[in-house]
């Protein structure tokens, strides 16, 4: 990330989503804000190398408060039941109150951050309000994700987040927003965005894995093979992102993790966590920040910034060739002509993992009939990133 520090006096309008097409899509790819996300994730990494989550501390004066600004949103989460959506599988509209309760209280959450100056909070608070789902779709994936790591990006911009802070921005700040994404994702039945299928990760987040390696990365006996291993998985997955991420996988998937998981699966094979580190953040520079339909969420302002076609010759010729996109009264870019995850755009139509979960356990008991594994036809042009 850049040293370099915005003045904080300056007032900054809200970001707005730039990403329409492939054509912006590589011009994010080739910017400085491309760039300063990148080093971002590596800094966080390298942070927490051999640190555990019950080793994170207290925070700082900085970071209390953000820590602060996320319990007040979850008892917003907590005083907003769902309402009764027994006949549906996808999300309960509850979510979209929520949505606006947290809209309404963020910039009094905002003022409660020391120095943060009046005129930034325009600039920044957007990244926290898009960081927990779409509103009108009631789904969330690795683009909301993204945003909340934007939200840290510009306090650490403006000089209220120090590199000291690194550690505890990941194992106490982003931990407990994974938390309450957790219950959110549970609570309202959150529909995957984008979803992989088996060939995700998960269903909803990339980050705790990518960091949850880099925690192990020096361990010198847990071994990615270590995730088959149930007693290894109850014994470390409270000190471990990675591990409490595998056993959230399986408690909410039918089958073993082969089946629902087969990349995850993939993965343990590799013979150490400093391989499946370096794999994954290669994976996230091609599956996240390099694929428009997880893009397509990404917000940009004057903390960072989105080249012009007056700076970037090549975005106003390919605009000019190849259009701006295709965009839904949802404000959902369709993406065209993609390989990969990618490919049709929105990914496979799946409900909520936790509402499949429930459907499965009252209609098929396992005591009578074992696990039930959800069908899944191979789809060409889709392939693991190599980790070896």
């Amino acid at each position: 990330m850049t040293d370099s520090q915005p003045e904080a006096s300056t007032s900054y309008p809200p970001p707005q989503k730039c990403i329409l097409s492939q054509a912006h899509l590589a011009a994010f790819q080739r910017s400085n804000t491309h760039d300063e996300i990148v080093s971002y994730v590596h800094e966080l990494d390298d942070s927490i190398v051999g640190v555990k989550l019950s080793e994170a501390g207290d925070g700082s004066e900085r970071t209390r408060p953000l820590v602060n600004i996320l319990d007040e949103i979850l008892e917003i989460a907590k005083a907003t039941p769902p309402v009764d959506n027994k006949l549906s599988r996808f999300g309960n509209p509850a979510f979209k109150t929520f949505y606006d309760k947290v809209g309404e209280a963020s910039r009094g959450l905002h003022e409660r951050i020391p120095g943060l100056p009046p005129g930034a909070i325009d600039g920044i608070e957007k990244y926290l309000q898009e960081a927990w789902g779409n509103k009108q779709r009631v789904d969330y994936g690795s683009g909301m994700e993204l945003n909340f790591l934007c939200w840290l990006l510009c306090l650490s911009k403006l000089g209220l987040l120090q590199k000291e802070d690194h550690p505890f921005i990941v194992l106490g700040i982003f931990w407990r927003y994974i938390k309450i994404m957790r219950y959110l994702q549970s609570t309202y039945w959150l529909e995957p965005a984008g979803s992989h299928g088996v060939w995700g990760l998960d269903d909803y987040q990339f980050l705790p894995f990518l960091w949850g390696a880099g925690q192990l990365r020096t361990h010198k006996h847990l071994t990615p093979k270590s995730i088959h291993d149930p007693e290894i998985l109850e014994a470390f997955g409270d000190e471990y992102m990675y591990l409490s991420c595998i056993s959230f996988v399986n408690s909410i998937k039918s089958a073993s993790l082969r089946w629902h998981s087969p990349m995850l699966d993939d993965i343990s094979a590799v013979k150490t966590w400093a391989k499946v580190d370096m794999g994954m953040k290669k994976m996230y520079a091609a599956e996240v920040l390099g694929k428009l339909p997880v893009m397509q969420h990404a917000l940009f302002g004057d903390l960072l910034p989105f080249p012009t076609p007056e700076e970037d010759p090549e975005l106003a010729k390919a605009i000019e060739e190849e259009g701006a996109g295709e965009v839904d009264s949802h404000g959902h870019v369709h993406a065209k002509g993609e390989n990969g995850w990618a490919m049709d755009c929105c990914g496979i139509p799946v409900p909520s993992a936790f509402a499949q979960a429930r459907v499965e356990t009252s209609s098929h008991p396992k005591s009578l009939m074992g696990p039930v594994i959800s069908p899944f036809v191979a789809r060409p042009g889709i392939k693991p990133i190599p980790f070896d």
